[in-house]
């Protein structure tokens, strides 16, 4: 006989969760199991698009070859992945310093082509009016020349707080050091922001209640 429908459990008890799924995908493309590559590059491929936007610019030209290298860097580090994030946080690390790179080739071959020319500026789409996206904008690429000319690891925690918005702990899990170590890298690359903003008071403006 058939269960009454109050008998049944609910919908979806007892399947796994989407960040079980992708960590389990992640685990098998780690091994480089074609399905799971596949899958996992269609789950994340869009997080990590937006993410090169972010920091190329939604309009920029090598927008689709940069995530593409995003993508072979992601899959190149997945053995190493340790689940100490989530593949999706994993994947947007990963997308954000492959871009950070690519950004500082393509501002190297700027200068020897077109020395005065600019680089684009990521515009914000999350903004809730055009005022806020103006600023959200302009904090960001203001972020983005400074982290051309600083070390890696201070890079990376500065671009993690300020261009996708991570808490400091989120940091620390993302790129396995101590929160700490993170406060350490965020002052200094909060530092550097505030040197390069010595001279520009209506700059300096943008980035005041931003502490991390």
């Amino acid at each position: 006989m058939r269960k009454p429908a109050t008998d049944l459990p609910p919908p979806g008890e007892g399947a796994p969760s989407r960040a079980d799924e992708l960590l389990g995908l992640a685990r098998a493309a780690a091994v480089r199991d074609p399905a799971a590559i596949r899958t996992l590059i269609t789950e994340l491929g869009g997080a990590m698009l937006r993410t090169v936007r972010k920091v190329l610019g939604p309009h920029h030209p090598d927008v689709e070859d940069v995530t593409q290298e995003a993508v072979l860097a992601l899959l190149q580090a997945l053995p190493s992945f340790r689940a100490e994030c989530t593949v999706v946080h994993f994947a947007n690390r990963v997308a954000l310093m492959t871009a950070l790179g690519a950004r500082r080739r393509l501002r190297v071959r700027a200068r020897y082509d077109e020395p005065d020319a600019p680089v684009e500026a990521a515009a914000d789409e999350s903004g809730p009016s055009p005022f806020a996206q103006a600023v959200s904008t302009r904090r960001r690429e203001m972020v983005l020349e400074v982290l051309d000319r600083m070390p890696e690891a201070t890079a990376e925690a500065l671009a993690l707080h300020f261009v996708l918005g991570h808490t400091v702990d989120e940091i620390a899990s993302l790129a396995s050091v101590s929160p700490n170590t993170v406060w350490s890298r965020l002052r200094l690359g909060k530092e550097a922001l505030r040197r390069a903003l010595a001279n520009n008071a209506k700059l300096a403006e943008l980035f005041r209640g931003r502490e991390p």
